[in-house]
């Protein structure tokens, strides 16, 4: 040992070389960085002629890896669109941020499909919009509809989409109570992006590029918000119908919107300037409290999404990524979007023996939630043969 030392150092510098690697490795790890992990080049990502440019390193937020990105800069030429001063601010806000489309991925789900390579064994995947404050919501639904279980033999899973909300203090405080969600639900997606209305259609391509990357073999999907009732056998019932369809070929179904006009009135939050959409119509589409949809159909989405400039309403948007691929939504009558067609004000009472009937109604509060579930579930329910649907 000593005469090899003997060529290049002393015995003294030789310590003092070790010493200096040993604090490199001591303040590496000290700084979250694994000394042997390589960091990735900057990539340059082209979108809406905006090149964002992206770097990536591995990292740890409690049993997730995330994306570390530069910050995606507001784009200040949009303010000499015509009239852009007369916008609501909200629209503002989303004009200078719409050709943003890579975040940090704050909360990942590697595992929940098993790895890209398993996927397919995950029948029916729930993907439900939520935002971070939605705590109550979110735990009701995991002991609802959206539970994690086998039916006719094939798994659903579930997890939640979200971006964050707040800013400084506020911000961290929701993000500890996410962080502690998915160390005990495991079912949680979190960007580092506002989670507000007109980021909507961010917060679903971003999904879908996820999906693409880490369950891109999953059978079916539904995409819904927290806050409506989903009847989750009845949808794989349904999914188990279609002949000739394993998931492999198109389907995009739910409540069907055909000729719906773009809003024009300010006060409105659907309101779309002609900045935004020249044409007065949006093409069809399936509303956006819940639909259903083929693996095979959102991967179509998700590549068509890639050079269809974004658009503040979600739903309307995947109406557009769908004209473009040329495949078209349908209706199914079990989803009720726009709330039930009661025959009567009096027949409250058999309410639970509708929605038995259904796939999806919109909209209740959690407490409603829990309350519906367990009336429709009962096994002593008793349902006429005459309440049917109108």
């Amino acid at each position: 040992m000593s005469r090899c030392f003997k060529k290049s150092f002393t015995i003294p510098q030789a310590f003092i070389l070790l010493g200096a690697l040993s604090m490199v490795i001591y303040f590496s790890k000290f700084n979250g960085v694994d000394p042997v992990t390589p960091i990735l080049p900057a990539v340059q990502v082209q979108n809406d002629s905006k090149v964002i440019p992206l770097t990536t390193v591995n990292s740890h937020v409690s049993t997730s890896h995330v994306e570390v990105m530069e910050k995606c800069e507001a784009n200040m030429s949009v303010t000499s669109l015509s009239d852009f001063a007369s916008l609501p601010d909200a629209i503002q806000n989303f004009l200078f941020y719409r050709h943003c489309r890579h975040f940090p991925l704050l909360l990942d789900l590697p595992e929940k499909c098993r790895g890209v390579n398993k996927s397919e064994e995950v029948f029916l995947l729930l993907v439900i919009k939520s935002s971070p404050n939605n705590y109550d919501r979110r735990e009701v639904l995991r002991k609802t509809w959206a539970k994690e279980r086998t039916h006719n033999g094939v798994w659903i899973r579930r997890l939640f989409i979200l971006g964050t909300s707040g800013a400084g203090y506020e911000k961290e405080k929701l993000n500890k109570l996410l962080q502690a969600e998915q160390e005990e639900f495991n079912d949680i997606l979190q960007w580092d992006f506002n989670d507000t209305f007109h980021n909507l259609t961010l917060k679903q391509t971003l999904f879908l590029g996820w999906m693409k990357r880490k369950c891109a073999n999953v059978r079916f999907l539904f995409n819904g918000d927290d806050d409506v009732f989903a009847n989750t056998d009845n949808m794989v019932d349904y999914l188990q119908s279609l002949e000739g369809n394993d998931g492999s070929k198109h389907l995009f179904t739910g409540y069907l919107f055909i000729n719906e006009k773009v809003v024009r009135w300010k006060g409105s939050k659907y309101f779309i300037p002609t900045v935004i959409q020249e044409t007065e119509t949006y093409p069809p589409y399936c509303g956006g409290g819940g639909y259903l949809f083929s693996g095979y159909t959102a991967l179509v989405i998700n590549e068509m999404s890639q050079n269809i400039t974004i658009h503040p309403i979600d739903d309307a948007y995947m109406g557009m990524c769908l004209l473009k691929a040329e495949l078209e939504p349908s209706l199914h009558g079990g989803v009720k979007t726009l709330g039930l067609n009661m025959p009567s004000k009096g027949h409250d009472d058999f309410e639970p023996c509708y929605l038995r009937q259904l796939l999806l109604v919109h909209r209740f509060l959690p407490p409603e939630m829990y309350l519906m579930w367990k009336q429709v579930n009962d096994p002593h329910l008793d349902c006429s043969p005459s309440t049917k649907l109108k």
